[in-house]
């Protein structure tokens, strides 16, 4: 007879101690089902997010995404039943011989099933610090995520934090704003990858078109190796949309996947700032001269409104570019709607 485990949860944050138990489940079952529980009252991350961090770790596993599940917790008749019907309308009919959990809801919820009751990592009086495989609750990383994020998959902890690209032509401030937001949140800056990739191997001021796309993929994996010890914010100093620029402004084109990578911007970064060119110009060997900029700086302004890609205008001193980035991130929330809408009016 064919086995089938379930779980089920919110992941809010998806945890080593919920891989834990899904992994248990994928070694012992032939399938493996999880239904994930929307909480927009526990957590901002929505619930499509969540659910894909088990589809990408585990492709293998079925995710059943309950957006109108019950969103009472607790011990009682009333409750227990509610969560009962609510998972097995889900189920659709299809039989489940095991239910995995770490709680105390495994023993009803089993029965409801008429399945084996798999208990994982579970202690009796359910303190988290005598689990022995991974003592660890998702309240307690919601409450502080970069002091657990041992407890997390890099995949999961990069989507827990803000990340900011500031964009500009040369000589805007980018680099230096960048290195003090961060020291000033105590965490990480993404340097330009491309800075040092050209002092390495243009060739009389130049670069290929495919040399550009590999300063635009190599830009991203120090970005995602950033993310991974980012401290609530990462600072990141241009993307792959100014990449994508140089590359029309020397070639006039550029390569299909730079492109590519230059689309996939609108959707990577939560929030992006155009550093102004209202600072003195620093004509050093390598940049190209203050007309120069002020025409590149026109470009990069007319990409970002083209691509409906919404951004912040950082003008003046360092001092007052870092106090205008500090009241934009005391107002940001991520994953909630980038505008302030009015109240909505009834009647």
């Amino acid at each position: 007879m064919a086995t089938c485990g379930l779980t089920l949860g919110k992941f809010a944050p998806l945890h080593r101690g919920h891989q834990f138990l899904i992994e248990t489940a994928l070694a012992e079952m032939d399938e493996v089902i999880v239904i994930a529980y929307d909480c927009p009252e526990i957590t901002e991350v929505p619930l499509s997010v969540r659910a894909n961090w088990i589809r990408q770790l585990y492709p293998t596993v079925r995710v059943i995404e309950a957006w109108d599940g019950p969103t009472d917790i607790g011990d009682t008749p009333t409750i227990k039943q509610a969560h009962e019907t609510y998972v097995l309308r889900q189920l659709q009919c299809q039989c489940v011989t095991h239910f995995y959990s770490r709680e105390f809801y495994g023993e009803h919820m089993s029965l409801a099933l008429g399945a084996v009751n798999r208990l994982v990592d579970w202690t009796t009086d359910s303190k988290w610090e005598n689990r022995t495989a991974v003592p660890i609750s998702a309240t307690q990383i919601r409450a502080s995520p970069y002091a657990h994020r041992q407890f997390l998959h890099p995949l999961v902890y990069r989507d827990l934090i803000t990340h900011v690209v500031f964009l500009g032509a040369p000589s805007t401030g980018k680099t230096s704003l960048a290195e003090a937001l961060a020291q000033h949140y105590q965490t990480r800056w993404m340097p330009e990858y491309g800075r040092e990739y050209w002092e390495t191997h243009q060739v009389n001021r130049r670069l290929s078109l495919e040399q550009l796309e590999e300063i635009a993929i190599g830009h991203i994996e120090r970005e995602e190796a950033h993310l991974a010890q980012a401290n609530r914010y990462l600072f990141t100093d241009t993307n792959a949309l100014t990449t994508y620029r140089f590359s029309l402004y020397y070639h006039g084109t550029a390569t299909p996947h730079l492109t590519e990578l230059a689309n996939r911007c609108s959707a990577r970064y939560d929030l992006v700032f155009l550093c102004e060119a209202d600072i003195p110009y620093n004509d050093t060997w390598d940049r190209s001269g203050e007309g120069n900029r002020a025409v590149f700086q026109k470009q990069i302004m007319s990409d970002l409104l083209v691509r409906r890609i919404p951004f912040f205008r950082v003008r003046g001193d360092l001092q007052h570019r870092i106090r205008y980035v500090e009241r934009v991130l005391a107002q940001f929330q991520k994953y909630h709607n980038l505008l302030d809408p009015l109240p909505i009016a009834y009647g």
